[in-house]
């Protein structure tokens, strides 16, 4: 029996599948569809928000006290469209969908999943919590405990919804560390088969995933605060050296600053911890402004989203978690609330009769297309996502660093 000709719509219900199936870290994120864009397109660039629930502090005793509401919005801007290219001819669509997935769309949803994971696990530089020890790989559960201790202490829900997701020298790392473990037989079985950690009762969805990032910390040395009473996104910092360097994803901690519990806003008795969101360069003096995660809150300033015991002192110390110039590996552990991935309908070119098709699945929008290319008589085709990543609540994350 001939076959019959594959649609567009059947190649791009077939490619979302093979797709879902090759994702690690997005998998377990959050995924928004928008359809704001779904009639004239999308384009790179746009911007969807995402609302963050309000926080109120509650009141003991009879009398009314009305709390302000202090409701807020993430943007998460649709910054990147990617696309894998290939030829095709007429002849190729009259292959059955195996062997057509076989031989175009596997490596293309691999390289795009590939390229989605890479760009969301870039997320870890906006994570102010880390574990571990630089230069040493982790090789006892005590790691994703402590990471689970980090976010006890943020009031990450435990709803089934925590991951962790590691590079593959750290997985092969913890496979062996937890071959001895007490474990129902199935996961034995399970975590034997397939490579990848599988541990029961550690309260996480374990994932593996070779495009967990790697950064590099700046030149600076320790430095002091310059200045009391700094509250906010920014934190004026000198004694970093002239001309040090800060990089995006540094973390440190300051002097007498603990963070607190977001709930009962409760000193944790640990030091906070703060990651640096841009890159910046101290002046000749060491002196350099800092945008920081997270924002300093005090109970004078903002008691509904308190996030320290209290504000830094002049002079106090700031002490960074990883030695200048140093590159490391950041695993995650995280909530799916942490981070999220946008992404939204482009153009669709069927409406203009042209071949292609525009499909949803799972939060993620792809649309294929193609033309014959008369020039150098071939059939250009392209599958193509717009999408953004955004971390809508790093505080419900914690790196394992290596």
């Amino acid at each position: 029996m001939s076959n019959t000709f594959l649609t567009p719509t059947k190649i791009l219900d077939e490619s979302l599948m093979i797709l879902e199936n090759n994702l690690s870290f997005t998998s377990r994120a959050n995924r928004e569809y928008s359809k704001d864009f779904a009639i004239s397109g999308a384009k790179v660039g746009a911007t969807v928000n995402a609302r963050k629930p309000n926080r109120f502090v509650g009141t003991t005793g009879p009398n009314l006290n009305i709390e302000n509401i202090n409701e807020t919005s993430v943007p998460v801007t649709l910054t990147t469209q990617f696309h894998v290219d290939f030829t095709m001819s007429s002849q190729d669509l009259t292959l059955i969908v195996d062997e057509f997935a076989d031989r175009y769309l596997k490596p293309a949803m691999a390289t795009i999943a590939n390229k989605l994971d890479f760009d969301g696990l870039a997320l870890a530089s906006t994570v102010a919590n880390n574990v571990g020890t630089v230069g040493t790989i982790p090789n006892d559960i005590k790691y994703l405990l402590d990471a689970g201790v980090k976010l006890d202490n943020e009031a990450t829900p435990r709803d089934g919804r925590r991951t962790a997701i590691w590079d593959p020298a750290t997985n092969g790392s913890m496979v062996k560390s937890a071959a001895g473990l007490f474990n129902p037989s199935n996961k034995i079985g399970e975590q034997y088969e397939s490579g990848i950690f599988s541990p029961s009762g550690l309260g996480f969805d374990i994932g593996m995933d070779q495009n967990v990032n790697t950064f590099t910390t700046g030149t600076r040395t320790n430095g002091t605060v310059s200045g009391a009473g700094q509250t906010g996104s920014s934190l004026l910092v000198t004694g970093l050296g002239a001309a040090g360097t800060v990089k995006k994803g540094d973390t440190f901690t300051i002097a007498g600053v603990y963070g607190v519990n977001p709930q009962n806003r409760q000193s944790t008795g640990v030091l906070r911890q703060f990651t640096v969101l841009a890159d910046a360069t101290a002046d000749g003096s060491g002196n350099a402004t800092l945008s920081i995660f997270p924002a300093i809150n005090t109970a004078a300033s903002n008691q509904q989203y308190q996030t320290v015991s209290a504000g830094p002192a002049n002079a106090a110390a700031v002490a960074w978690d990883i030695a200048a110039s140093t590159s490391y590996v950041a695993n995650l552990t995280y909530h799916k609330d942490a981070f999220t991935l946008a992404t939204a309908d482009l153009e669709d070119v069927s409406q203009y009769g042209a071949w292609g098709a525009r499909r949803m699945h799972k939060g993620i929008s792809m649309r294929i297309a193609r033309q014959y290319a008369i020039g150098t008589d071939t059939v250009p085709v392209r599958i193509d996502v717009l999408y953004g990543w955004s971390a809508i609540y790093p505080e419900l994350a914690c790196r394992i660093v290596r």
